[in-house]
């Protein structure tokens, strides 16, 4: 049986961390890197729990910057 699961991508020099994201994610996937910032001097989020993904987009969706692509794979169980 398979199943789907969840993937994302942060483009960390284009995000400002706003934090949108990791509030609309519902499985607390999404954190800020602590005590890292992108080229710009903003803090950037990245994914803390990678293997709790679902892949439901709503970070993707929210993020104003289009900074975050989600990808779905099926994981064989």
């Amino acid at each position: 049986m398979s199943k789907l699961k969840g993937a994302i991508v942060v483009n960390t020099n284009r995000c400002k961390g706003c934090q949108l994201c990791i509030v609309a994610c519902p499985k607390h996937v999404i954190e800020l890197a602590p005590k890292k910032v992108n080229v710009h001097g903003y803090p950037y989020v990245e994914a803390a729990r990678p293997d709790d993904c679902i892949g439901c987009a709503s970070c993707g969706i929210v993020c104003p910057d289009g900074c975050i692509t989600v990808y779905k794979k099926k994981v064989e169980e």
